[in-house]
């Protein structure tokens, strides 16, 4: 059953991550990850009727990246810029006019929230945005990192949590009590 949300005008989607290296067949595949793309279609659907922003922020990491195993990073070679990895999974319906931030796009530094080094917040605040709503991938990294920061930046900040699926699946709990304990708001 998808998440009721009662989006307006001054609220903003933030589709986190949804790409083909982190659905299954991937490079840092998130077990479940494509299995959430008609549920976030339809927040997109909703989003887009009520008026809301519509974003969606991928990492896009040029060769040799800082986070990978090989640089001493934590993950797999993954989201490389322009490859068919880093592409938003095929089925997300994204609108044309959806806004896209690329992260973590530095040699020698990542970023796990879609706020770190895109000014993302002082975009979403010139845009009268108020609350953000996230989803997607994953919930361990980058999606509890960008809610936090979302929080941080101001923003009243809600989690469809029916939507968004971690890495570790050990870590759930934790990432649900992370969120709360920010004053961000969980629905199922």
């Amino acid at each position: 059953m998808a998440p009721r949300v009662n989006y307006g005008p001054d609220d903003a989607l933030l589709v986190i991550d949804m790409q083909n290296d982190f659905c299954e067949g991937g490079a840092l595949a998130v077990t479940g990850g494509a299995a959430l793309v008609p549920g976030i279609n339809d927040q997109i659907q909703a989003a887009k009727e009520a008026g809301a922003l519509i974003v969606a922020s991928r990492d896009w990491h040029p060769v040799d990246h800082v986070s990978f195993t090989h640089r001493g990073g934590n993950w797999p070679v993954h989201c490389v810029q322009d490859t068919p990895g880093a592409a938003f999974h095929l089925g997300l319906a994204l609108p044309n006019d959806a806004i896209r931030v690329s992260k973590a796009t530095a040699f020698d530094r990542d970023a796990y929230s879609a706020f770190d080094g895109t000014g993302l917040g002082g975009y979403l605040r010139e845009k009268g945005i108020k609350r953000v709503i996230l989803c997607g991938l994953a919930l361990d990294v980058c999606v509890q990192e960008t809610a936090l920061e979302a929080r941080r930046e101001g923003f009243a900040t809600l989690l469809l949590s029916a939507l968004s699926e971690p890495v570790y699946s050990e870590a759930r709990e934790a990432c649900y009590q992370n969120l709360q304990n920010a004053d961000i708001e969980i629905v199922a």
